[in-house]
């Protein structure tokens, strides 16, 4: 079951202070009260004060990240949001099936991710979601406030939250054994240097001209929703493959 106390709004690099207090404001409305700022134009600010209009708390619990991976340490499930399509797509759902999402997966902490004001996220950030959250709007005119980005996400996780727990599709193999919970975010981003280093060692990945190759088999293992024994395995045989490579060079 979906517990709102679970689920962190994460702003990226937010521009304006208005929009961080109206965030605020629209997460209090419908019951969330964990908003992430990764590395905010300037925070603290009467203004964000100010457009909060009484979601003090919100701000007073808000917690200032460096960086992205900060903003994302303990979390299990990552959904992102963008209006901007890539050239290599990511796994794309609408706001409401993101809340069904969250809501059916059970144990461990989730995190939706919203990109700068004018700019979104990058490639990289987005890279670090198992879903892009796209918010259907008029093709002609679809910009959308950060704040009312927020408003409607948060709205469909208090819908979800009211109807009740679902069943998970994918659940972890056994959720009283710790081993066989859903891998960390963080954990799993360190898969992804220590794979990218035994590629380029095995010459299987020229870092020279490496394409989308990175790209393709983040979106592979992020559609997997790796457990921690299976990040702690793959990693057990890049290390063998790089001992391996190392012999055979004489090394």
């Amino acid at each position: 079951m979906i517990d709102l106390e679970e689920i962190r709004i994460v702003l990226v690099a937010p521009s304006h202070p208005g929009n961080i207090g109206a965030a605020a404001r629209a997460m209090k409305t419908m019951g969330l009260s964990r908003l992430y700022l990764v590395s905010p134009e300037s925070y603290p600010h009467a203004e964000a004060t100010a457009r909060a209009s009484g979601a003090d708390d919100v701000l007073a619990r808000a917690l200032v990240c460096q960086d992205l991976d900060e903003a994302l340490r303990g979390v299990t499930l990552v959904l992102g949001t963008s209006a901007r399509a890539r050239s290599l797509e990511w796994p794309t759902i609408p706001p409401r099936q993101a809340a069904e999402r969250i809501n059916a997966e059970s144990g461990g902490e989730a995190a939706i991710v919203f990109g700068r004001e004018r700019s979104g996220l990058t490639n990289s950030e987005l890279e670090r979601c198992h879903y892009r959250v796209h918010i259907p709007a008029n093709p002609e005119y679809s910009s959308l406030n950060l704040a009312a980005a927020v408003q409607l996400l948060c709205y469909e996780l208090a819908l979800a939250a009211e109807a009740g727990p679902v069943d998970d599709p994918t659940p972890a193999i056994s959720e009283e054994d710790p081993r066989e919970a859903y891998a960390e975010q963080i954990e799993v981003e360190r898969f992804y240097v220590h794979l990218e280093a035994a590629l380029a060692e095995i010459e299987f990945l020229d870092r020279e001209n490496p394409r989308q190759l990175m790209r393709r088999l983040k979106r592979l293992f992020n559609r997997t929703r790796l457990l921690r024994t299976e990040v702690n395995l793959l990693r057990g045989i890049l290390t063998a493959a790089q001992r391996q490579a190392k012999l055979a060079r004489g090394g």
